[in-house]
């Protein structure tokens, strides 16, 4: 066979679709080429291909199907909501159609057909893609209660401009609710309702979530979040990420980054203004998360008691 005639550039770096490719000038008989592999009908890629952002990966699968949007896992992943990763293995990508739409049957592609109002849908990078809020509720048919609950802290978190280039919440506990009132028979709407009621505005990251719903489940008092500490000559100092300000206890949960030579100093830093306040600080690390985090519960309390908590009070 001889050698195909060269992609456009653009194509030659994603999965792109048969349309786009004639609209490009792309000939039929270069499509039908060896070089290019069929992810399925009207798909093709140069193979193979570089790894790629997943925007990038689920278009094409998105445009060949109308009435179709990113729903689910991928939705998640692309609106940055921890959920839980798929498996090793091929690529799916879930995508939602309403109720009634025609039934879908292609490769890559986890097709789910239930009931989907035009607002439940925005443009993620000019991608269709379920909301946050019905993300959440979709995930509720795949993830555990805690699983649930963490992407929701999440879903109304309000994050730092400095930091994220934004200061709203993706949604609010409200469009949580209204989602879970709207779609009543939907299967793991009851994990939803369940859910919904341990899910709190303030935690950052998810092993924030995941130490709060461990520390309450172990009849701890339920700790604030992210709660400036103010001394009393009224002065804000830092947040904790979680807190007892009634006890004088800061909790902080540190993952990763805090192993860099300049997080270290800042640890030092702030842990030297805990013992300037008189507060107590509690540093919980992935060790501690092992188990349900029973080693973690177990510093809490510790420091609880140390300050004057008692069961029951």
């Amino acid at each position: 066979m001889k050698t195909a005639r060269p992609l456009p550039d653009d194509f030659r770096r994603r999965p792109f679709t048969v349309v786009e490719a004639a609209e490009a000038g792309v000939s039929r008989k270069r499509l039908r080429h060896r070089s290019l592999a069929a992810l399925g009908r009207g798909i093709r890629s140069l193979d193979p291909t570089p790894e790629l952002p997943l925007s990038v990966r689920v278009r094409p699968f998105i445009e060949v199907n109308e009435r179709c949007a990113a729903s689910h896992l991928t939705a998640a992943e692309l609106g940055s909501l921890p959920a839980r990763r798929q498996k090793e293995g091929p690529q799916m990508y879930h995508v939602i159609r309403p109720k009634g739409a025609a039934h879908l049957n292609r490769p890559h592609v986890i097709v789910h057909r239930m009931r989907l109002y035009d607002d439940e849908i925005t443009l993620l990078d000019g991608i269709p893609i379920t909301t946050p809020e019905r993300t959440w509720l979709d995930l509720a048919e795949m993830l555990t209660v805690d699983e649930l609950v963490v992407a929701g802290d999440s879903c109304v978190r309000v994050p730092r401009l400095e930091l994220e280039g934004r200061d709203m919440p993706l949604c609010s506990l409200a469009d949580l609710q209204r989602m879970i009132d709207r779609h009543k028979g939907k299967r793991g709407v009851r994990k939803a309702r369940e859910a919904i009621k341990l899910i709190r505005v303030g935690s950052d990251s998810p092993q924030e979530s995941l130490l709060r719903l461990a520390i309450v489940r172990a009849g701890l008092p339920e700790p604030e979040l992210n709660v400036p500490i103010i001394d009393d000559g009224g002065t804000r100092h830092h947040e904790p990420d979680l807190s007892y300000r009634k006890y004088r206890i800061g909790i902080e949960y540190e993952g990763e980054h805090h192993g860099d030579e300049e997080q270290i100093v800042r640890d030092i830093a702030r842990s030297e203004r805990y013992t300037a306040l008189g507060w107590t600080e509690v540093r919980i690390s992935k060790r501690h998360m092992h188990n349900d985090a029973k080693a973690a519960v177990a510093k809490v309390r510790a420091a609880l008691v140390q300050a004057g908590w008692r069961p029951g009070r």
